[in-house]
C-alpha cells in the first residue's frame, strides 16, 4: 500500500477515533469535530512519524523526478539533441511500433501468410492512403466553407 494512503487512512483513523470517544461529552457536534481534528492532528504527529516519514521520502522523490524532467525538457527546447533522445516518446513510440508490425509480419509467416515485407508495406500504404483521405476530406470542406461565403 502506498505510504501517502496509509498516513492519510492512519488520520483518519485517529479523528474517527477520537470522535467517538467523545460522542458521551455533552458537547454541540460541531465542537466535538473540531475537538477531535485537533486531538487526531496531535496524536498523529506523536504516533504516525514513520507514515509520514515514508510518504515524504516518495512525495520528494516524484518530486525530483518532476524536476529532472523538467530539466531535460529545457534543455532539450534549449537544443541540447543528446537530452532531447534520452526522452523522446515519440521516437519510442515508432520503436515499439514498428517492433509490434515485426512481429505481426512474423505471425503472418510462422502461419503461411505474406511475407514480412509485404504484411508491413502493406500495413504502411493502408496507413498513408488514411492519411490522404483524411487530407482530401479536409480540402473539400474547406473549398465548400470558402464557397459558401462568396
Amino acid at each position: 500500500m502506498s505510504p501517502a494512503v496509509k498516513y492519510t487512512l492512519g488520520r483518519l483513523g485517529l479523528f474517527v477515533g477520537s470522535f467517538v470517544v467523545l460522542l458521551p461529552v455533552p458537547l454541540n457536534i460541531l465542537v466535538k469535530a473540531m475537538v477531535a481534528f485537533v486531538a487526531s492532528a496531535a496524536l498523529s504527529f506523536l504516533l504516525l512519524r514513520k507514515w509520514r516519514d515514508e510518504m515524504a521520502e516518495q512525495l520528494g522523490s516524484i518530486a525530483a523526478k518532476r524536476t529532472a524532467e523538467k530539466d531535460r525538457l529545457r534543455s532539450a527546447l534549449a537544443g541540447d539533441e543528446e537530452a532531447a533522445a534520452v526522452g523522446d516518446r515519440v521516437a519510442a513510440a515508432d520503436g515499439a511500433h514498428d517492433r509490434l508490425a515485426d512481429d505481426r509480419a512474423a505471425d503472418g509467416l510462422a502461419a503461411g501468410g505474406r511475407d514480412a515485407g509485404d504484411w508491413v508495406t502493406s500495413e504502411r500504404v493502408v496507413g498513408e492512403q488514411a492519411t490522404l483521405e483524411g487530407v482530401a476530406s479536409e480540402e473539400a470542406a474547406i473549398k465548400r466553407a470558402s464557397e459558401t461565403r462568396s
